[in-house]
């Protein structure tokens, strides 16, 4: 019998490969744009325009305060710390899960790095407890729902209730002072690097990592195959349950992270701190084009989402209206993404 031709053994994918978010889909008959990628392209540019027409309504309702260079540097300060809680929020909802813990692991790990104990082991101290304390929380979360079966909305919300819990009995509801200089200094406008806050930088530093393993390492590509189809990720040779603690462990580091950030905002810590963070997180994971179901999202993105929602509680507080009229305002913008987000899907599947 003849044997095929080399070439045509090999043409083709091997066999167990796995497309990531970075795979270019097949172009269109008359070389065409895929469809997948023109709108993605048309999504980001949309956030962009609503960005831009944000820094727009506060240019001409607040000239002189919104424009002013120290208030868009707290724009991306204020952004910081929860943009590094939402790039580990935007892997968990990819890989079809969701964490509603993230604000308690931000103030656990705040309070418990902030301690008179702690603190006397100075910086180094500080930073390392606060990044110790959210990988602990987030290795909880990973065993109980990877090997211990538990779906995450009940087992994240359990560590809501604990962590929230263990912050306030370690505060005894006292607002913990930070007395290291060498941390708070960098919160100062004397350690701006070329007029950029330093939390600025660690936020655009954790946004590229995150990118880079997102789209550019297996990684990624298992964690999008999980979120996609777990059943057929485990049988293309994915160990689901333990990808799965390994992206709520991400996400513990990234709340622990975002405490020290906070801890350098604040000067303190307290058991208040990341309050309703899980909800900003998620909420910005979404508009930033992440599907809640799972197999689809970009960290590009999340971090819009966190800028636009950072944008409007400026302005709002700029005009002086109420907190309650900026909730309604992002419930409305959640609202129309999702509703965005089925009619994309819809439009898929015909």
């Amino acid at each position: 019998m003849t044997q095929p031709a080399p070439s045509a053994q090999h043409n083709g994918p091997d066999k167990g490969t796995l497309a990531g978010p970075s795979d270019t889909p097949p172009p269109k008959p008359g070389g065409g744009m895929p469809a997948l990628g023109l709108r993605l392209d048309v999504r980001i540019l949309s956030l962009l325009g609503v960005l831009a027409a944000l820094i727009v309504v506060g240019g001409i309702t607040e000239p002189d305060a919104f424009l002013d260079t120290g208030n868009l540097q707290l724009i991306l300060t204020q952004a910081s710390v929860i943009g590094v809680v939402t790039v580990g929020m935007t892997f968990v909802i990819i890989s079809g899960g969701i964490d509603l813990s993230v604000g308690a692991m931000v103030a656990l790990a705040s309070v418990w790095a902030t301690t008179l104990a702690t603190q006397e082991y100075g910086f180094a101290g500080i930073a390392f407890t606060a990044v110790i304390v959210g990988l602990a929380a987030g290795l909880v979360n990973g065993v109980l729902i990877a090997y211990g079966g538990m779906v995450p909305f009940i087992a994240t919300l359990a560590m809501l209730a604990s962590a929230r819990g263990l912050a306030l009995q370690i505060t005894d509801g006292k607002t913990q002072i930070v007395t290291v200089d060498s941390v708070l200094d960098l919160g100062l406008p004397d350690s701006y690097i070329l007029g950029i806050p330093p939390l600025v930088i660690m936020f655009a530093v954790v946004t590229v990592v995150g990118w880079l393993i997102l789209n550019r390492t297996t990684f990624g590509r298992r964690t999008v195959a999980v979120g996609g189809n777990a059943e057929a990720a485990r049988l293309a040779g994915i160990d689901v349950r333990r990808q799965r603690l390994y992206l709520y462990l991400l996400s513990g580091l990234c709340c622990g992270i975002a405490a020290f950030m906070l801890i350098v905002l604040a000067g303190s810590g307290q058991n208040t701190n990341g309050n309703l963070y899980e909800l900003d997180a998620i909420a910005a994971a979404i508009i930033g084009g992440t599907l809640l179901s799972g197999g689809r999202g970009t960290i590009v993105g999340s971090v819009l989402g966190v800028l636009i929602f950072t944008t409007i509680t400026n302005i709002f507080a700029l005009n002086n209206l109420q907190s309650d009229v900026q909730q309604i305002a992002k419930g409305a913008i959640i609202v129309a993404a999702v509703l965005v987000q089925r009619r994309t899907m819809r439009g898929r599947e015909t």
